[in-house]
Parts: structure tokens; sequence; C-alpha cells
């Protein structure tokens, strides 16, 4: 306790702790918590605290990504096809404030889930495996009480049972997520959430639960509960009534340190054990190798990133003239296969690796992570090659663009290097290529150009993917489907790759939804809908104080984050 009030008092004075004691561990990190609340959270800054506050029905073990094991859940059946499930639930759990969870807490989750789905959370891929749609009920008027009622409910043997309308091959998976982290039902309505009764519901559909009593006042079943809060500094300490194995480590104190160099500071006195970096390139000269530094290196990577091509372009703002005459550019621009295969070759990849990651990433043939099923890599990927661009850009357009040439503007996301670099190395290669052609580049605030290139209004933007759960799926529905997620990105529409990732869709045989992912990623590089950039490979910087399976590469997990409860700190 001693330890407590001492980590207590620092929180209260805003200061930064020194020589960090034994029993604490000190995360320091650029961001705050956006939020704490498992339903309002689709971010991975929330998410990697949330996991250590909340627990899911089911997890994944170690390293592994394709093999799914019990969390809250001890036992699962699948019936009627494939579309119904129904789990037996961990008796003896205890919420943080004491109360046992029940199977009326799990059914109470996954409706407040599916009735608030609100469109900055995750839930929407909830509801469209549980209610066949993603919107809510103020959006889809199909959805009914009725229907989320009999979604998730608990049966006479206080089981949960979840019902689908169709088969969905990653709704396991889909269950493992973070945000399906189960919440106390009298708990949440005692502090002002939904009630969880009919009367009530309507009155919570997209509902915003980014200021909700949850997040300020959160009571997971997980081995940490939050004691103390301030601006920028979380404390926790170990849940005492954890049904698991009790956390080597007492406390976890996570501060925002907005500043690298103080980071890296605090990293190097001791005074933090694991710190927002600043890149490989930033990293590896200022903390490998360094006294009580713990560097592991060629981690797996969950990660895709690609430079969008619009082919409807919203924004006239960006177009110059509007026109193919050397002043502008067209809205649908990037509707013509041939110019979309000009940027791909124009992109220069072995560049961008050595400038970024010093050399140290993978080229991608699709957008899934090599780790995935379905990942195919003997598709061909698209290298710098400016005769291929030359040749390609004379047949767009009716050889217009080659005559006329071209002026577009492109937004990055300020503050990102990597986006920045992206494109710089692409305007380079672009202006270089034929005098005519113009690529302006400008920062944008982050949210700003979040918002406006899901209005499909940015010409070109580089976006990034982290999955929501270790299926395909979210990842190649996600990117190619002309209704996936990035569909108003690029409005990219392809009746073919439609058809095959709604037969994925529809299957829960691997080899049959491998091959059909195959043919999409083969299909997805001839018409070159975004430039594929090439996947870092990553690493992992802490204390050499610190110990234990999730730090290394066999127990490294990019789905589970950091699980506090598995480390020890001498």
């Amino acid at each position: 306790m001693k330890n407590l009030i001492v980590l207590s008092a620092a929180l209260l004075t805003g200061t930064v702790l020194a020589a960090s004691p034994s029993d604490t561990l000190v995360i320091q990190s650029s961001a705050e918590v956006i939020t704490l609340d498992p339903a309002a959270m689709y971010d991975v800054i929330s998410a990697p605290v949330i996991v250590n506050v909340y627990e899911p029905l089911l997890t994944y073990p170690g390293s592994s990504l394709k093999q799914l094991v019990p969390a809250l859940s001890t036992k699962w059946t699948a019936s009627n096809g494939g579309k119904t499930y129904t789990f037996d639930l961990r008796q003896g759990v205890k919420f943080h404030n004491g109360d046992t969870m029940t199977c009326t807490d799990a059914e109470y989750t996954f409706r407040r889930n599916l009735v608030t789905n609100e469109s900055s959370s995750g839930n929407w891929f909830l509801s469209e495996s549980l209610l066949g749609t993603q919107a809510n009920a103020n959006d889809d008027k199909s959805i009914t009480w009725a229907k989320i009622s009999a979604a998730a409910k608990c049966n006479a043997q206080g089981q949960l049972v979840l019902s689908l309308p169709k088969v969905d091959p990653a709704f396991l998976s889909k269950l493992a997520y973070v945000g399906q982290g189960i919440v106390d039902r009298k708990y949440a309505a005692s502090i002002g959430e939904w009630d969880g009764t009919e009367t009530t519901w309507k009155s919570w559909v997209g509902k915003d639960l980014s200021g909700s009593a949850l997040n300020q006042k959160p009571n997971g079943t997980g081995p940490y509960k939050l004691v103390r809060r301030d601006a920028s500094n979380l404390l926790f300490t170990a849940h005492d009534s954890y049904w698991g194995d009790r956390p080597s480590i007492k406390n976890v104190l996570r501060q925002k340190v907005p500043e690298l160099a103080a980071r890296q500071q605090a990293f190097l006195r001791g005074d933090a054990d694991m710190v927002d970096g600043g890149g490989r390139a930033v990293d590896e000269a200022q903390l490998k190798g360094k006294p009580g530094v713990t560097w592991v290196d060629d981690l797996p990577n969950t990660n895709t990133v690609a430079i969008f091509m619009n082919q409807n372009i919203k924004n006239s703002a960006l177009l110059g003239s509007g026109k193919l005459d050397g002043q502008g550019i067209p809205a649908n621009f990037f509707s013509d296969v041939n110019v979309r295969r000009a940027f791909s070759y124009l992109f220069n990849y072995a560049q961008y690796t050595k400038d970024v990651f010093k050399g140290q990433a993978t080229s991608l043939t699709m957008l899934l992570p090599p780790t995935f099923p379905g990942y195919d890599p003997k598709i061909s990927v698209y290298k710098y090659d400016p005769k291929q661009a030359e040749a390609a850009f004379k047949r767009a357009f009716g050889g217009n663009i080659w005559k006329n040439g071209f002026t577009f503007t492109a937004n990055y996301r300020a503050g990102s290097t990597s986006s920045q670099t992206a494109l710089e190395l692409l305007k380079q290669s672009v202006e270089a290529l034929n005098p005519k052609f113009r690529l302006n580049l400008q920062p944008k605030q982050a949210s700003e150009l979040s918002t406006d290139a899901g209005k499909g209004m940015e010409p070109m933007t580089v976006l990034s993917w982290s999955p929501d759960y270790a299926d395909p799926d979210n990842f190649m529905y996600t990117f190619y489907s002309s209704d996936g997620w990035f569909s108003p990105r690029s409005n990219f529409k392809d009746a073919t790759i439609d058809k095959w990732l709604t037969q994925a869709r529809a299957t829960t045989d691997t080899a049959q939804r491998n091959a059909l992912y195959s043919q999409v990623g083969r299909r997805a590089h001839d018409l070159a809908p975004v430039i594929n950039l090439p996947q870092e490979t990553k690493y992992l910087v802490y204390s050499s104080r610190l110990s234990g399976a999730p730090l290394t590469k066999a127990g490294y997990n990019p789905l589970t984050f950091l699980p506090w409860a598995e480390l020890s700190k001498k």
C-alpha cells in the first residue's frame, strides 16, 4: 500500500516518477487514453489499456493468431449449421467492485454494443454478424428490439446464446476483439448507463459514448483496476479477487508525456519501463544498445499501409481546373486503370524502405499481413519502373494525360513522417517523369483528413489498417469490397472481386477461402486500386528490468497488445 500512496501523490502533483519501484510498471505515451469504455473503443491508444481492465469471451494464446482459447467463457458449441453459438461462462468471476459476473452481464454487453453501435466504435462488425447489417437502428429501420434481444440471450441453463442470421466464418475471431469486454449490467445502470431494457433502448441507439460514465469509472473483470486518474496519468492496481493468476507487478502507472526527448530520457534513467518511440531510425540511434535497454526485433506486424487513389473525388478545391488541361484533373482521374498502374510503377519502394525503416521492411503482394491465412506470396508486386509508368500514362485517357499533363493536391497527416515521406518520394518521381506533371502536397490535421477521406474528398491519401480480429476478412473485405470500410475513400468497385469476397464470407472451408483471397489478390494487383507500401519489421524496446512471454518473439501478439499481468519486474 505504501507504493500506491506514493504513486497517488505523484499523480496529484503531476510529477514524473524517478527510480520506479520493482512492483510498479511505468508506461509513458505521447497521447492520452481516449476512452476506458469498451463499447466506445476503436483506437490503438485505448486498446492496450482496456485489454488489461476488461476481458472478452475468447482470446489468443501466446503469439498465435490462428487459435482461440477461453477467457470469460469456458467452452462453446456451434449448432444450426454454424449460425448459433452457445457459451458456458466461467463461474465465480468478480468485477472490480465485487459483483459476481453472470450470464446477464454478457447478454447486456452484447446488446449494449448492438444498441449503441455509434459510427466511431468498432461495433459495426459485431452488428454485421448478429443483425446482418453494419448500421444501428437509427440508420436501418429493420432493426428491432426483438432482433437485438434474440441475437444475444441467456438460456435456462445460464449459458449465453448468440444467434446469427447467416454463417460468418470470422465470428469467433470477432468475439476476441478488445471492445467486446464484458460489462457489469447492474453497475453500469447504477452510474447512468443504459439499463438494458426494452423500455429505454431506443434512446440509446447510436449514443455517443466517448464521455460515458463507464469511461470515467470502468469496472471490468480484468487483472487490473483503475484507482486514480488525472489529466495526464492513469494509475491501476492488481485486482485482488481476480479469477486468474495474480499479477507479479502490483501497480501500473500510465503517463502522457508528449515530448519524445523527455520520454527517452526518463526511459534511459530508469524512471519509465516502456515508452512510445520515435520510429526505427530514431530509436536505434537513441536507445538500442544502451545500458538497461532490451531490444527485440523481427516481430510480426499485422498492420498494412497503402496510398489510396480515389476514383470519384468529391473535393473540387484539390483538383485545380478540374480538367485534363495540364492545370488540374477531373474527378474521375483515377478511374482509368492505366493511371493507377502508372502511379504504382512510380513509387520508389526500395528508397522508402531505406529512408523510413532503415531497410527493415517487406513488400506485400496484397493488403493482408503475411501471418494471416489467405496471404499469397506468389502474387507479383509493383516495382519502381519509370519506363512502365510512361507507357501506362501514354495509354491513359487516350494519351491526353501524357500530352497535356496534370496538376492536383494530395494531403498527408500532419506530424506523420512516414506518410509525408511516401508522398514526397512519389512527387519526385512523378514530376521527374514529365515536366507537365505536378503533384502538390500539404499537411492536414489527422481528424480532418480522416473525416474528409471518409467523405471521398481526398484525391490521394496514405491510410493504414490494424486488424480488429484475426481473420483475413477483416482486411480483404475492408479494403477491396465495394461496400467495405475503405470503399468511400477510394470508390473502387469490381463486381468480380465482390463476388469472390461474398463467397469467402459464406463458407467455413479454410482452403476454399484461401483460394478465393488469392484470386482477389491477383485481380487487385492487375487493377491497382491502391499502392501497397512496404510493411515495417516490428521491434520492441523495454527496460531490462522487465521480463515475460509477451516481450519475446514466442509470446508477442499484436492483437492482445501487452498483458501487464504476464510481466515481471526486477
